[in-house]
């Protein structure tokens, strides 16, 4: 049984109905007010380099560049719903079950499979996360073989943890694709802000398929890995998220504006995750913060946390209660922020639209809303392009964060893959304990 998918389902061309970097469903490209807000350097050459297509024998140092979005992934079809399941709840490093881990995942998955089908259901049968992030990685490689030619041509994949195209697809792809040879593979998470149960986990399973794939001494030198590994306040995501949320603001009344409330919205974690020392909850209040302050705090806010499963402690406010609290205080006008989110998903199209809002209205919160998702938001493909650009250049393996172990962790897995990211390409010190 071969882990390869054909190439023609993981590389193929942004559908037709995916909006353009002139659509009237995302942003325009950068006005001057904008590009002069963050940086100059999101100004584009009107041509690129030619440059040969990925080959074996033209794989190098400086050029090919494979860039691998990591994201969590959602079932594309009904189908595909309980395997999704499946992989979620073995996972220790998102949803921690102790020593029954083995046993209650499944029974979990099992139980919950027919519900979760008919969320999917409702939003059309399937995640639309597959299609964006390969439109997104798709349209950031276009960018990046202009701004940054000395290591195109930059060449798109996915990795998803949970749903194809799963890590060891990908793997076999690039190994296929004769990055094996010491060809460049950044791994770009697609979580902005840092946690042991997303990135870490993700990058856990990139070790892991590594080991098995290449072995400890790859013949060719093996891939050399480099990590994005968080990106919680660039001012490129910063303008994205903003320009959303002002977009939303402009659909209410001008006399009641500014009193309407932003609600923050983001995946929680299980506070054994948190009180372990996880850096999520800190860079997530980052993000908020810094999209706050480009909006001049025009309005009232308040950071929530959605998504919880199971009868474990969970970081909260729970978004939910959060909503439902503001509406019966007689806050009516609400406006619902995915900050954590890079583009539509389940939380987003069924819990926060269908749920959420949906109930609230019910109660007589007419007025909450929803901003619309980054999706195909020219402005925040800019931004991960200068993201992968800084990194490309600045021949770091991964941020000085990543180094550095969380207080309570205990994980020889976690010290082991960050070990081998940090040492990808030079010397360091030892990881911090």
């Amino acid at each position: 049984m071969t882990l390869r998918l054909p190439i023609n389902r993981l590389s193929r061309p942004a559908l037709s109905s995916l909006p353009t970097a002139t659509s009237t469903s995302s942003p325009n490209p950068y006005p001057s007010s904008v590009l002069s807000r963050w940086h100059q350097t999101l100004r584009t050459r009107s041509m690129a380099t030619v440059v040969p297509p990925v080959t074996q024998n033209s794989t190098s140092y400086s050029g090919p560049t494979a860039m691998v979005f990591m994201n969590m992934g959602g079932p594309s079809s009904l189908p595909e719903v309980g395997p999704f399941l499946s992989r979620l709840f073995a996972d220790a490093d998102l949803i921690p079950l102790g020593r029954l881990q083995s046993y209650l995942g499944p029974l979990i998955s099992r139980r919950r499979t027919p519900k979760i089908q008919d969320q999917y259901a409702a939003i059309g049968g399937g995640s639309p996360i597959r299609k964006w992030s390969e439109y997104q990685s798709t349209e950031m490689c276009k960018l990046l073989d202009i701004k940054c030619p000395e290591s195109a041509p930059h060449k798109p994949y996915v990795a998803f943890r949970y749903a194809d195209p799963l890590t060891e697809e990908m793997y076999q792809r690039l190994l296929d694709d004769g990055f094996g040879k010491s060809g460049r593979a950044v791994a770009f998470t697609q979580y902005p802000q840092y946690s042991c149960s997303t990135t870490g986990s993700s990058l856990n399973e990139l070790w892991k398929w590594r080991k098995r794939l290449e072995g400890k001494d790859p013949e060719g030198g093996g891939i050399k890995w480099s990590v994005i590994d968080r990106w919680p306040v660039h001012p490129g995501l910063v303008e994205a998220f903003a320009q959303n949320i002002e977009e939303q603001l402009a659909t209410y009344p001008a006399d009641v504006r500014k009193d309407v409330i932003l609600l923050f919205s983001a995946h929680s974690l299980p506070m054994s995750v948190v009180n372990r020392g996880d850096t999520y909850p800190a860079e997530v209040s980052a993000t908020v913060y810094a999209v706050m302050q480009r909006l001049s705090f025009s309005n009232p806010y308040r950071l929530c946390w959605q998504s919880q499963v199971g009868p474990s402690a969970w970081l909260g406010a729970q978004t939910q209660d959060t909503v439902m609290s503001y509406v019966k205080k007689g806050h009516k006008d609400l406006v619902l922020i995915p900050i954590a989110f890079t583009s539509d998903h389940i939380e987003t199209l069924y819990e926060l639209d269908q749920e959420v809002i949906h109930e609230a209205q019910k109660e007589g919160g007419t007025g909450v809303k929803r901003a619309e998702s980054l999706n195909g938001s020219q402005v925040f493909i800019e931004a991960l392009a200068d993201i992968a650009k800084t990194h490309i250049r600045s021949g770091e393996t991964c941020s000085r964060q990543m180094g550095i172990r969380c207080q309570g962790c205990k994980s020889e897995r976690c010290l082991e893959q960050k070990r081998f990211f940090m040492n990808t390409k030079r010397d360091v010190e030892e990881v911090i304990r």
